[in-house]
Order: C-alpha cells, then structure tokens, then sequence
C-alpha cells in the first residue's frame, strides 16, 4: 500500500484526498517506480479544477523521479535499479510508488539529482520542443517569452542565452523582472508598468519580434499579437490566466499574415524515440552548465494543496518539488 494523492470532483485544491492504494506488478510495456521527488505544474492545476477533464476519481502528478522497482515485458531501456525521471500521462505522480508506462521515462543520468529530476522534466522538456521542434529559430532571432520569471521562463532565459537568441521576457514584478535578466533575458517588462505592446516595439525598432511564446493565455494574447513582425509566429502553450477565447481568423491576415500554433508538450514526447532524444538535449544543457535548474520551493506530499495554493496565486519563482 502507498500515499496517493487523488480528486474524486473537480474544483479546488480542497479537493486533494491522501489515500492508500495498492500498486501491483507492471505489466507488458509498464514499469514500477518509487518516487523520490516529484513535480508541481500548472498542468496539474487544469486537471484538478476541471479545466482538463479527468474521468474521476483520479490519480493526480504529472511529473516524478525515482528508482525503477520492476520491470514488465518489453521494456528494454530501463532495468530493475535505474534511476529515472519522466512527465508523461496518465497523472499519478503524486504518490510514493506507481505503475506506469514505461515509454516516455527516461534513464537520469547519475550527475543530475532526483529532486532535479523532479523539477526539470516538463519544464524542461516543454523549453526543448518550443526551441527546436515548434518552428525554426536561429541565433540573432528575438522571441518575447511571457512568465519569464516562472519555471518554464527561467529555463527558456538560459536556453536563450545559450543558444544566441534574444529573449524579451515579461513578468509581473521588478524582482521577478530583474530575476529573469539575471538568467538571460537580454530584458524583461513589468506589464503591470505601462503598455508593455508598446515597449515591445520600442525594444525592436517597431519591428516586432519573430516568435512569441505565450503560456498565460487570455490576458496576453491579443497584445502577444502586436508584438509579433510580419510571418511571425505565435505559439500559444498555456492558460495560466484562463483560455484564450474564440477570435476571427482573418485578425492572423490583417496583423501581417501571421502564424500561430497551440501545441502540447504530450503530442512532441508521444513516440517513445522523440521523448528520449528531448531528455537527453535537456540533459546534456543541464550537465554542461547552460540551463541551472532552480528549485524556490519545496513541500511535503501532504502539504499538495498548499503548493497548489501558491502555484495559482503567482507566489513561486523557479521551480517547485514535492517531497515523497
């Protein structure tokens, strides 16, 4: 029997039950983990109020680090005693052990911690794919990345920086701008301060920028927009402020033929292949020193709702791990 975190209704971080639940032996193609640590993202948020419908009651966590237990039949890349990491679906990383599927874990190297581990995966791996495999970048590009203070913007800074790319961040602090500067933002904008559209265009010549990525939705979007140069692209990853709404195609046209995308970090890792070779660029960014990644926040399992809490009210910087 292990602690398990679920949601038996939608709703608030009241919602939470700590139960105990028996994890049996994987079967073909799955795998026993005991956690270690794991991961807090908004992604978790959106299942538990109901935003992203889970058929209930579920098993909450999206993102966790540990010791692979058990082994099912055709598992190859991974063995009894690996150390390993992942962010994948179905939730239920919250929990002392689980099985799961084994396709998109990936083996941690032995230089990166478990609480590392925790707190990197779907970070991590999201910066990857909005990098490389969302639309083509290139140093000298210029990408306004809004939340760059927050644990996907942080990363984002340093990935930036490391790659020659010049990344305007915004952030609703001057101590959260100024950390987002700190990690390579070459600047980041109050956009409580002003008209932070405008500052854009100001910091570009009134050109605009070449990619905005964008994971708090309803509030920025539109400004996101003016922002962008002409062929630009838009790529839309989040709702922390709440969906983006229903909006006329043509605006893309008018606004200088522009592009947009909505992607999700779970159709980039769904081959098994493409999940392992974003872990290992994300890793070897973390071993070699370009992408530091920072933990601000640490809770007990227990203690799930009140991590919750501080996620939705913008209270955390960085990255946040539950420990198991």
């Amino acid at each position: 029997m292990v602690k398990t975190v679920i949601i038996e209704a939608h709703g608030g971080p009241e919602q939470f039950r700590i139960v105990d639940r028996e994890v049996g032996a994987p079967g073909k193609g799955e795998i026993r983990i005991r956690h270690e640590n794991c991961g807090l993202n908004f992604i978790d948020v959106y299942q538990r109020s109901g935003l992203y419908k889970l058929d209930l009651p579920h098993a909450m966590g999206m993102e966790g680090a540990g010791v692979v237990e058990a082994v099912g039949e055709g598992v190859s890349h991974l063995k009894k005693g690996d150390r390993a990491a992942y962010a994948s679906m179905p939730p239920g990383s919250y929990s002392e052990a689980r099985v799961m599927p084994a396709a998109q874990v990936c083996k941690l190297p032995d230089e990166i911690s478990f609480e590392l581990g925790a707190a990197m995966m779907l970070k991590g791996m999201t910066v990857v794919y909005l990098f490389q495999r969302t639309t083509p970048i290139k140093k000298g590009d210029t990408v306004l990345f809004h939340a760059a203070a927050g644990g996907v913007g942080l990363l984002a800074c340093q990935w930036a920086r490391s790659e020659g790319i010049r990344l305007i961040g915004t952030a609703g602090t001057d101590e959260k701008c100024r950390l987002a500067e700190e990690n390579g933002a070459d600047v980041c904008i109050n956009y409580r301060d002003g008209d932070w559209v405008q500052k854009v265009r100001d910091l570009t010549d009134g050109q605009g920028v070449d990619v905005v990525m964008d994971a708090v939705g309803k509030d920025t979007f539109d400004g996101s927009l003016d922002c962008l140069k002409p062929l630009g692209m838009m790529i839309s990853f989040g709702n922390a402020s709440g969906p983006v709404p229903p909006f006329n195609l043509a605006t893309l046209a008018g606004k200088g033929s522009l592009k947009i995308t909505r992607p999700t970090l779970f159709t980039h890792i769904a081959k098994h292949e493409d999940c392992q070779a974003i872990a290992a660029a994300l890793f070897e960014k973390v071993a070699n020193g370009d992408v530091e990644i920072r933990i601000d926040q640490r809770f007990a399992l227990d203690d799930v709702a009140e991590a919750q809490r501080a996620l939705e009210a913008r209270e955390t910087t960085g990255q946040t791990v539950l420990t198991v």
